[in-house]
């Protein structure tokens, strides 16, 4: 039995250049996401004191931190680097902290619209505030940091063996996943409210089909960031049940990786471009890249907004 462990992570394959370059290139089309919605977000007051746009801003920074740091923790493990016990649990920290600031800033977009489209005269007059919007950014940072925190460590220096790899982001799993699932509750909950007050104010109609394909979008979205962890899950349960072989536990996590980590880059064009307020706003600022967003997102913006004034509630999805 020593033989076989001894021999055993050379033969199966963690697929750690595929999650370097995966996360390098998703990292990259992030980063110039955030580079032009971020900045128009902060430079113009009506984005910047608004909470969608806001909330936007988290979710941006987020993603960019988590695929930086994701990027930086495949490469030492691509490279057999032996980085020290505290730079490890850094490492880590930082990825789960930002992997749970996505959810939880995902949430409060969700209860954002829920309590604007429901509870409006409420939301009017208590959400009018132009800080309150980076407060909550703020609290989900420190509830994000508390949440890898709170994840038992080993005490001892013969613990660590100075390989920091994947079995140490695992720890914790079944927390994250506790974690997940509440907040995809409150996300499914949010967006199922919304839809029957749709269908109460009667504005789910075939003539009316942009809060449906708004819905479906934030779905899927939502989808995309939700997914991976219980996937990932799954199929470490499957691999410890000896229900699949090792091999192909590593090589559907690294597709399942790959898959997500991409589509997560279209992020921005769910909850940032398809605002006609903001690519307003970078038609002034970045007016070569609006250019070529509108035509790409043509099938999903309203380009006619002027003959639609008489929008519902509905429609501050």
């Amino acid at each position: 039995m020593s033989a076989n462990n001894t021999t055993w992570p050379s033969e199966v394959p963690d697929y750690t250049c595929v999650r370097f370059y995966v996360s390098t290139v998703s990292f990259s089309v992030l980063f110039f996401f955030n580079i032009i919605i971020n900045w128009t977000i902060v430079r113009v007051e009506q984005l910047r004191s608004h909470a969608r746009f806001v909330l936007v801003f988290h979710l941006l920074v987020s993603g960019l931190v988590h695929l930086g740091m994701s990027s930086i923790f495949y490469y030492q493990i691509h490279l057999h680097a032996r980085p020290g016990r505290s730079a490890c649990l850094a490492m880590i920290t930082i990825m789960i902290s930002s992997a749970c600031n996505i959810l939880l800033t995902l949430t409060a977009m969700a209860l954002d619209r829920y309590y604007a489209v429901c509870h409006p005269m409420r939301y009017t007059s208590t959400c009018t505030a132009a800080h309150w919007p980076w407060l909550l950014g703020v609290l989900t940072w420190i509830v994000a940091l508390i949440i890898p925190l709170s994840i038992p460590q080993p005490d001892s220096q013969v613990a660590y063996n100075g390989e920091c790899g994947l079995e140490q982001r695992r720890k914790g799993e079944l927390q994250r996943m506790l974690f997940i699932s509440l907040c995809a509750l409150l996300i499914i909950y949010s967006y199922v409210r919304i839809f029957v007050e749709g269908r109460r104010l009667g504005v789910m109609n075939r003539r009316n089909r942009a809060g449906c394909r708004t819905i479906a979008l934030h779905g899927s979205q939502l989808a995309v960031y939700i997914l991976p962890n219980f996937v990932s899950f799954v199929l470490t349960m499957l691999n410890k049940r000896e229900l699949i072989q090792p091999e192909t536990k590593e090589l559907s996590a690294v597709v399942v990786f790959a898959f997500f980590s991409l589509a997560q880059c279209v992020a921005p064009v769910v909850y940032g471009l398809r605002k006609e307020e903001l690519l307003e706003q970078l038609s002034h600022r970045f007016p070569c890249c609006a250019q070529h967003l509108k035509s790409v997102l043509g099938w999903t913006v309203q380009v006619n907004w002027s003959q639609n004034q008489q929008k519902s509630r509905f429609f501050v999805l």
